[in-house]
């Protein structure tokens, strides 16, 4: 049985990122200390931030180099919250970039799509009734 999902994404400055995620999500971080910033997101939840300089001497010459594809989308943070244009809006307002704006998906939820200044893809979604 899975108790706790943490969703660590690698950033090149903890710091902006930290500020960046607050704005949007208008959450205080739970933990901030250097190497982490952690975001409670709902029950069992949590995004976290770690420096890609932290994850690297962590794991070492094991682990290909983040800031080698910093920039480049790897991950998708997709959250489905009751009102996805303020989300989305208040991301763009924060540094994100927009990639699409507010549609109906082929899947039901309607859902926009930007990246965060270190290029990682959110979304922010609502799920339709069928």
């Amino acid at each position: 049985m899975i108790v706790r999902t943490h969703t660590i994404l690698y950033v090149s400055d903890q710091e902006s990122s930290a500020r960046f995620y607050a704005a949007v999500l208008e959450l205080q971080p739970a933990l901030h200390v250097p190497g982490m910033t952690e975001f409670h997101l709902g029950e069992g939840n949590i995004l976290g931030l770690m420096p890609e300089a932290g994850i690297k001497r962590l794991l070492g010459d094991a682990l290909p180099d983040p800031t080698a594809a910093r920039g480049i989308p790897r991950a998708e943070l997709y959250l489905v919250v009751a009102d996805a244009l303020l989300y989305y809006r208040r991301a763009l307002a924060a540094g994100a970039r927009n990639l699409s704006g507010l549609e109906k998906r082929d899947w039901g939820d309607v859902v926009a799509y930007c990246l965060d200044p270190d290029g990682h893809v959110l979304a922010f979604a609502e799920t339709q009734p069928a």
